[in-house]
């Protein structure tokens, strides 16, 4: 595989990332699979592995860390926190108390002595992004991590961090990891924009759309029926497909396949190609469960779209459109809580 700069770091990294997301007791509950899974996508090129500590309560850290033995100097390894890890109300967040307490639970996990690219799984509106920065920057200075990043941040609070960044003298956000796909645009209007003005490295998380792009679903009358079922259960919003909105992105995908059958490649090649082709865009993540779904998403990374492709792609999902708002991976707080916009 061709590497690709990350951000402006001078690091280099494959185009595809692996996350670990299906490793451990969330999807491939097989350690030993999931170690081939993970030395076959390193044997393919990918240096770039993507993992967080909420993960299967940190197994998932536990896996990749397993992996890495011997092998750990020749890949840019990334994790994440935020989400809660424990019953107690400061086991979450972005607080320093937090951030320095669960990188060395990472640590210790992953079986390493640095974290390449540490990552705040969401923005924190409880804890001063001057905190967050402050803490992250002390463990820039004491080598635990080399770099660290955002994820799923909206794009004002991107900015912010940069100028808080600036003034306080702090290191700086080189990374930010939102959703992007065919059917998730929504970042085209401000994030990327932002992300390259400030030379972001952007890591696209759930580039096939959590499963819609698969190509499970097909005018012959494939619908996804094996997995639908549980995922609807778990995340209505994005995946009941009694909703009009997740009826559109069916409908969405199906014609992507038709165009993909066209150009005569895989809808999955189509789908990970048009993340790529983005020039902000460092890494797209991929998530496989098991080998196959590995194997059909390593040519997503030597596909190039030509122009009238990805002007019939434009005339499917506009530029901008994200299909499903629930889709977007984060509602601010002003909009989630009422009491926040009630007098």
């Amino acid at each position: 595989m061709d590497h690709r700069v990350l951000g402006r770091t001078g690091v280099r990294v494959s185009p595809l990332c692996l996350g670990s997301m299906m490793f451990g007791d969330w999807g491939n509950q097989d350690h030993d699979d999931s170690i081939k899974i993970i030395h076959r996508a390193l044997d393919a090129g990918i240096n770039f592995i993507d993992t967080a500590d909420a993960y299967s309560s940190g197994e998932s850290e536990q896996i990749v860390g397993k992996a890495l033995a011997g092998r750990r100097d020749n890949v840019v390894l990334a994790t994440k926190l935020f989400i809660p890890m424990g019953p107690d109300v400061n086991q979450r967040g972005l607080s320093r108390r937090w951030i320095v307490t669960e990188v060395e639970n990472s640590l210790r996990r992953l079986g390493t002595d640095w974290i390449d690219l540490y990552q705040v799984h969401r923005p924190d509106p409880s804890t001063d992004i001057d905190e967050t920065l402050g803490a992250l920057t002390d463990l820039v200075r004491a080598g635990k991590i080399r770099y660290f990043g955002s994820s799923t941040f909206p794009a004002h609070e991107v900015v912010e961090a940069q100028w808080v960044a600036e003034r306080r003298n702090r290191e700086r956000f080189v990374t930010e990891q939102p959703p992007y796909s065919l059917l998730v645009r929504g970042i085209e209007a401000d994030l990327l924009p932002v992300a390259q003005k400030y030379s972001l490295g952007v890591l696209p998380w759930s580039p096939l759309a959590g499963g819609y792009l698969s190509g499970r679903y097909t005018r012959d009358g494939g619908d996804g029926t094996s997995t639908r079922t549980a995922r609807a259960s778990r995340v209505p919003d994005r995946f009941d497909l009694s909703r009009s909105e997740n009826q559109r992105k069916v409908e969405a995908a199906i014609a992507f396949g038709d165009l993909a059958a066209e150009v005569g490649i895989t809808l999955i090649e189509l789908a990970l190609a048009f993340v790529l082709r983005h020039p902000a865009v460092s890494s797209a993540i991929i998530g496989p469960r098991t080998m196959e779904h590995l194997e059909s998403q390593l040519t997503g990374a030597d596909v190039v779209l030509d122009t009238a492709t990805l002007d019939r792609i434009d005339e499917i999902v506009p530029p901008g459109v994200t299909l499903n708002p629930a889709d977007a991976g984060y509602v601010p707080p002003a909009l989630d809580k009422p009491a926040l916009r009630r007098r």
